[in-house]
Order: C-alpha cells, then structure tokens, then sequence
C-alpha cells in the first residue's frame, strides 16, 4: 500500500502515554513498510530505499521531542526519508546509478518512466498519484506553490503517457504505482535496530564535536607559547665610526691639530629681481 501515512497512536490503549521508545515504535510500525515502498519508486533501489527510510527514523529519533509534538509525526519523517532518497550525493557513487529492475516486463517500463522524471517532478507524481496525497498537501510537502505542484504533475503524467500509453488515466496509474511498490519484498531493520544506531550516531557526532574542540583549544594554547607576542625587529649592521677630534672648552684646537679647510664654495647667481637704476652723471 502507498496510502498516506497515519501518525499512529502516541498513547496507550488505557489512555497512559507511551514511553518515547514505546512511541517511537509505533510509529515505525505504521509507517516504515509504507515508506521503504515509496521510497524505493522514487529511487529504483532497495538498498538506497531502505538506507532513506533508516536515516529517516534515525533523525526523528534524535529530535524525538520535536517530532512527537508535531501535527503529522508520519509527514515529518515521510518527508525526510523521501529527501534522503533524492539526494545528489547518491549519484556520485556509480554503484547506485543503476535500479534493481522489477521482474514484469510492464513494471520494468513504468520504473524507467518514473527514474527518467526529474527528482521534483518524480517525487511530485508519487506523492500525488500514488500516495494520494491532494494538490496543496503535496506542494506543501516538496516546499513549492500549489501552481507550480500543478506545472509538475501535468508535465510529469504527460511524459509517462508519452511512453505508456495505457497510463494517461491517473486511476490507472495510481494501481500500477501501488502495484510496483508492492512487487518488491522490502523489508526494514526494525525500531530497535534504528534507535540503537540513532543512538549511536549521536554519540559518535558528539565526541567528534568535544575532539574538533579540544584540538582547536590545544592548538591555540600551543601556538600562544610557542610564537613571541612581537616579531623581533631588524637589527642594522655595523657601521665604523671614525674618531673625531674634540675641540677644548674655549673651543680651541688641541696642540698639533690642524683646523679643517673650509670648502670653497660656488658664487652664487644673483637672484632675479628689478634692476637698480645708474646714477646718470653730473
């Protein structure tokens, strides 16, 4: 089934609240064997299905208060498996490019059609058409106007009738999405197994974030006892001062000490001015 994700019951049958594992649980319970199938027609792999999804509950598990108070605790964590599903840095690794196919020839085409959709338009047609998740919710969902969800459907049923015909009705296309959704065995590691590698996660971002710490303070420290406050000036080099003969008190020549000659000096133009008249004579 791709029908939408129910939140689950987040209190005991006797009206106790359940305890944030007990939570948790249900809520995979309910929602995990949906998700891997959606998330598998938005991928094409079952490794990379399985991978989103466990990320998914990983992350809802650190930030348990904040998705436990949530409106739609399912919608949050269908939201992020489906991001993590879709993500670029899948594509990097060549491994994942290529699907597991499906082993009916028909699902085999309709798998192609849909990894051949842009990852927007792919996510909004599973969503729509296949989740049966309405207009609005679904442009809420992957964070674009509702005309723009429209512009995304329209082109992304388009380009599947294009190929498959047969699929130009969206209730046609809607059994056959579910049909290839459930043709896969695809099962998921279990509550316990997530929390327990949530949990683990955590402790090991945590210590790397203290190490990142106690590098950057030791380095610090370091480099404040090891550097001078100051770079040490320059020192000039070494110059020979001739000794200059001192003058006595009256500022006479110590006896067999000749006075320096003066250094004749250039005459100097006259500075342009008026000239000065001649006396005329008499």
């Amino acid at each position: 089934m791709l029908s939408p994700l129910t939140p689950g019951r987040l209190a005991g049958e006797d009206g106790d609240d359940l305890t944030p594992a007990q939570a948790f649980d249900a809520l995979y319970a309910s929602c995990a064997p949906a998700l891997v199938r959606q998330t598998y027609l938005l991928t094409g792999r079952h490794d990379r299905a399985r991978a989103a999804v466990d990320e998914a509950f990983q992350l809802a598990w650190q930030r348990w208060p904040e998705v436990a108070q949530d409106q739609d605790p399912a919608g949050w964590v269908r939201a992020v498996a489906h991001e993590c599903a879709l993500s670029p840095w899948h594509r990097l690794v060549p491994r994942n490019r290529a699907p597991d196919p499906p082993p009916d020839p028909a699902d085999r085409a309709l798998q192609q059609a849909l990894l051949d959709l842009p990852p927007s338009h792919r996510r909004t047609l599973v969503l729509h058409d296949g989740v049966g998740l309405d207009l609005p919710e679904t442009a809420a969902e992957t964070g674009a106007s509702t005309p723009a969800a429209a512009n995304r459907l329209m082109h992304a049923r388009e380009t599947v009738a294009a190929r498959l015909p047969e699929l130009a009705d969206p209730a046609e296309l809607h059994r056959r999405l579910v049909r290839l959704g459930a043709a896969e065995r695809l099962g998921t590691a279990g509550s316990a197994a997530v929390r327990t590698s949530g949990e683990r996660r955590t402790r090991f971002w945590a210590r790397s974030a203290v190490a990142f710490v106690v590098t950057v303070v030791g380095a610090t420290a370091l480099t404040l006892r090891t550097v001078p406050p100051h770079p040490p000036l320059p020192v000039s080099p070494e110059r020979v001062v001739r000794e200059v003969p001192s003058r006595g008190a009256s500022g006479s020549l110590p006896p067999g000490a000749s006075a320096p000659r003066a250094e004749p000096q250039e005459p100097q133009e006259p500075q342009d001015g008026p000239e000065r008249p001649a006396p005329r004579a008499g």
